[in-house]
C-alpha cells in the first residue's frame, strides 16, 4: 500500500504535460503488451487455421474430380486388363518373357544365336526383369522384329541395342540386344 501510495505522490507532482506523456507511454506499452500475449498468438493461430482449411478444401476438390472420373477409371483399367497380370515367380516371369521373345524371333524369322536372363532389378515396389540376345537376320527382318518387341502385349522394350554387319560384303547384320519387362505388383 506505501508503494501505491509514494506512486500518487509522484504522479501528483508531475505537469499537465508529463502526466499527458506518461498516460500516453503506459497506453502504448498496455497496448503492446496485449497484442504480444494476446492479440499476435489469437492472429497467428487463425492464420495457421485458414492455412489448414485452405489445403483440405483443395484436397477435396482433388479427391472429387477423382470421383467425377471414376467410370472413366474403370472403363480404362478394364480396357488395359490384358496387361496387368497374375504374380507369378521370378521364374516363372522370366520363362514368360523368354518365351514371348522366342515366339516373336520365329514371327520375324529371326535366327536366335544366344538368348539367356539377365537378372531382375528391383526399385522401390517395381522389378524389372532383363533378358540379353544374340541374334542374326536380315536388316528388314532385324527391324521387324524390335518393332514387334516394343508392341508386344508383354509390354516388352528394348534398352540396348548393337548392329553390324556380319561380314564386310553380308547382307545379314548380327546384333546385341537387351530387353526388358516392368512389372509393378
Amino acid at each position: 500500500m506505501l508503494k501505491i501510495q509514494s506512486f500518487y505522490t509522484i504522479l501528483g507532482r508531475l505537469s499537465k504535460r508529463e502526466k499527458l506523456v506518461f498516460y500516453c507511454a503506459v497506453f502504448f506499452i498496455s497496448l503492446t503488451i496485449l497484442d504480444r500475449l494476446i492479440i499476435s498468438p489469437i492472429s497467428d493461430r487463425i492464420k495457421s487455421l485458414d492455412n489448414e482449411i485452405e489445403e483440405k478444401e483443395s484436397a477435396i476438390r482433388k479427391n472429387l474430380r477423382i470421383l467425377a472420373h471414376k467410370d472413366k477409371i474403370l472403363a480404362d483399367k478394364a480396357k488395359y486388363r490384358s496387361f496387368i497380370e497374375d504374380l507369378k515367380s521370378e521364374e516363372e516371369e522370366m520363362t514368360s518373357i523368354l518365351k514371348e521373345i522366342e515366339v516373336l524371333a520365329d514371327k520375324s524369322s529371326i535366327y536366335l544365336i544366344d538368348l539367356k536372363p539377365g537378372g531382375v532389378n528391383e526399385s522401390g515396389s517395381s522389378k524389372r526383369y532383363i533378358v540379353n540376345l544374340n541374334c542374326e537376320a536380315q536388316m528388314e527382318q532385324l527391324v521387324n522384329f524390335m518393332y514387334n518387341i516394343e508392341n508386344s502385349n508383354k509390354l516388352l522394350m528394348i534398352e540396348q541395342y548393337q548392329a553390324a554387319p556380319k561380314s564386310k560384303e553380308s547382307s545379314v547384320a548380327k546384333c546385341r540386344l537387351t530387353i526388358s519387362k516392368m512389372v509393378i505388383p
